[in-house]
């Protein structure tokens, strides 16, 4: 039998091991493109506005405000099942771009648009950690 591959772990190569290394060590990494100056997020080795092939990595602030969310109470994919209920969120990065992410420590009666967070980093195994958001 294929053994199931855990969801929680993300895959990593070549070009996004820089950002997964970043992530492990406590750092959110995001692309900026030098000819429209614009940042993205995910990493991609073009920017999807210019479509330019000049971006570069840069160190972003860690500072984001909730856009959408949704609170999940089922999810039968393990890891997720034992976390339920979690806040599935995006969320806009100071430096502009959206992300998918998590809100962690708020309950739901507290989420609101517009509200402030700063990124943490969750474990995820091998190595690797994972940004999630935290209100500040």
């Amino acid at each position: 039998m294929i053994p199931f591959p855990d969801a929680s772990v993300p895959e990593t190569d070549a070009f996004t091991r820089a950002y997964w290394d970043a992530a492990a060590a406590g750092r959110l990494l995001i692309r900026r493109c030098a000819t429209c100056k614009r940042a993205h997020h995910y990493p991609r080795e073009f920017c999807p506005h210019c479509w330019s092939e000049d971006v570069t990595w840069e160190l972003a602030s860690g500072r984001a405000t909730l856009y959408t969310w949704s609170v999940v109470h089922r999810n039968d994919l393990p890891p997720f099942d034992a976390r339920v209920p979690y806040t599935a969120a995006v969320v806009d990065l100071a430096e502009g771009p959206r992300m998918m992410t998590e809100v962690v420590g708020c309950g739901e009666s507290e989420l609101r648009v517009g509200m402030e967070l700063r990124v943490e980093f969750r474990g995820v195994g091998e190595g690797l950690a994972v940004p999630v958001f935290r209100a500040t």
